[in-house]
């Protein structure tokens, strides 16, 4: 299943009820129990595997994994058990990332689990030059299927340790969808995502920051001059964050949405037509970013 706008299909024929599905849903502790009665009616081939995908979804395996897919920028993006799911907070990033590529642009997207930023940012911008890689061989497999229609290629390998060297000082947007959850604060995540998602996707360490400081500090050998790299964080985490960008020699700049509850941290490398001035806190609304987001913000949309 490669990654596309979000069909509508008629609901199949079934012996459960709509109201058995919402019922048994709801029983088992789902919020959003109607709307995702409906997304499993609709994705259901046969009363058989509409009971069975209702079974998987009450012993808590997390709705995109039941279904197979996730919605993220209005692409159906494949989303197989055991990957991160792409979360909505994540479509922030992907906007401010489209803001600053350029058709031709070779885009990177490491740490890609499923793939679901390098594909939302080929559907949105033309004839980039796009690039994946992440260290879980599964998450691999599922971001193939999601961008290699777009001509992406994706590595599995450590961070930039797999991507091609003729990529070095060629990468016009890195986006880093890095682990930035706290070690000890991972327990503390919804069931969804510290039972069935993959513990490398989201603990960032001691303090959420362990791997985004391996990415900035290796990132000016692989940005072009004016190249950007993005990275998500909590609000709290933005602060240190900059500071690491800003030690690795990028010019950061820290940018809020209220609308996504999403924190970007932008370093740009110097030189260059694109580089960015001054740095700063830049804001789309106001409001205050959760800790650690990799955790929240999971019901699919329709």
């Amino acid at each position: 299943m490669s990654a596309s706008p979000t069909p509508s299909r008629p609901s199949p024929p079934s012996s459960l009820a709509p109201s058995a599905v919402v019922t048994r849903l709801r029983a088992a502790g789902c919020v959003f129990a109607e709307d995702e009665a409906e997304l499993l009616i609709a994705t259901a081939r046969t009363p058989a595997g509409l009971a069975a995908m209702v079974d998987r979804r009450v012993t808590g395996l997390p709705l995109e994994h039941v279904l197979g897919w996730a919605e993220f920028c209005e692409l159906r993006i494949a989303v197989d058990p055991g990957v991160f799911v792409p979360r909505r907070r994540t479509e922030f990033l992907v906007r401010r990332a489209a803001a600053l590529a350029r058709p031709g642009t070779v885009v990177v997207d490491l740490c890609c689990g499923s793939g679901a930023v390098g594909a939302a940012l080929a559907a949105a911008l033309d004839g980039i030059e796009l690039y994946a890689a992440d260290i879980d061989p599964a998450a691999v497999r599922c971001a193939r299927r999601n961008i290699t229609s777009a001509g992406g290629r994706a590595y599995a390998g450590d961070l930039f340790e797999p991507l091609p060297a003729t990529l070095r000082g060629r990468v016009g947007v890195l986006a880093a969808n890095v682990p930035y959850v706290p070690s000890g604060a991972v327990g503390l995540l919804p069931p969804e995502a510290r039972d069935h998602e993959p513990l490398m996707a989201l603990d960032g360490g001691a303090d959420g920051l362990a791997v985004m400081r391996r990415v900035a500090a290796a990132a000016p050998r692989w940005l072009a001059p004016g190249g950007h790299l993005l990275v998500e964080t909590s609000e709290r985490q933005a602060p240190p964050a900059a500071e690491v960008f800003a030690r690795s020699g990028l010019v950061p700049q820290v940018t809020h949405s209220e609308e996504h509850d999403a924190t970007v941290v932008i370093g740009t490398a110097p030189g260059g037509v694109h580089t960015t001035p001054g740095g700063g806190m830049g804001r789309e609304g106001g409001g205050h970013g959760g800790e650690g987001g990799h955790g929240g913000q999971r019901r699919i949309r329709h």
